[in-house]
């Protein structure tokens, strides 16, 4: 029986090593074949990438973010142009505020959240938790869906309004009203709101999670066991990296707003 046992145990090391199409998970990978732009794949998507400019809830551009576009695996990608195209016979577009992220962002956010004094974009990001608590409540970690190239944060865009729809709170907002239950304070069109992001994303095989209303990832990612760490930039579909580029013209290709909107 214990025979039997080490044989399975072994068996499935094997299978995990070798998911197709992806590399093996010891180190995050720099291996981009396997993934697509947003931008091509689902042409009618408005991109927002927090974390290619200043406004975020770090207040400096994030580490591995070159470029402000979009990445995802092929296969996330095609799940998110039918979502999109479902959104649009209703009247809706999708923006995206983040899709793949690099290993080296997420240790950008460690780095950050250690740091007590760094708080300057705390009136707009997490108003009403002392910077401490931001580990324990799970804001931040140390691995993310993200790195692994099939999860995305989303929200709608009201074609009718030329508006993003009311959702009750901003996207990466540190606090309970961001839970896709919200709080009691959520007013019956924010409710109806989140209920129709996450039903349009689920129907076309995302999966939501209670913490955060604008986060979904693929059911059947790619490359569940892998986390990546190749810059954000359509070079590194390439084979090259925007940091070959100068960095004036990396600094042209990022929109920042000229100022930090009033909380």
């Amino acid at each position: 029986m214990n025979m039997k046992r080490r044989a399975v145990a072994l068996c499935c090391i094997v299978l995990l090593a070798f998911v197709p199409g992806c590399p093996a998970a010891a180190e995050p990978s720099r291996d981009a074949s396997g993934f697509v732009l947003v931008a091509e794949a689902v042409p009618d998507v408005i991109q927002e990438i927090r974390y290619a400019t200043t406004f975020n809830f770090v207040g400096r551009r994030i580490d591995g973010y070159e470029q402000p576009c979009a990445l995802l695996t092929r296969e996330a990608a095609e799940a998110l142009k039918n979502v999109s195209d479902d959104l649009i016979r209703q009247g809706y577009r999708l923006k995206i505020y983040d899709a793949y992220r690099p290993q080296r962002a997420v240790d950008h956010f460690v780095r950050w959240a250690r740091d007590a004094g760094d708080d300057s974009m705390k009136p707009w990001f997490y108003p009403a938790l002392d910077k401490s608590q931001i580990f324990e409540k799970g804001y931040v970690s140390a691995r993310s869906a993200h790195c692994r190239g099939s999860t995305v944060d989303v929200t709608l865009f009201e074609m009718s309004s030329g508006r993003d729809a009311d959702m009750g709170s901003p996207f990466d907002f540190f606090g309970e009203i961001s839970r896709f239950d919200g709080t009691p304070a959520l007013t019956k069109r924010q409710r109806a709101n989140r209920r129709l992001l996450r039903d349009a994303m689920t129907k076309r095989g995302f999966r939501a999670i209670s913490g955060e209303w604008w986060h979904f990832t693929l059911k059947d990612e790619p490359c569940p066991t892998t986390a990546f760490d190749f810059p954000v930039s359509a070079e590194s579909l390439r084979g090259g990296s925007a940091s070959d580029a100068s960095a004036g013209e990396r600094d042209e290709n990022v929109k920042e707003p000229e100022e930090i909107p009033e909380k």
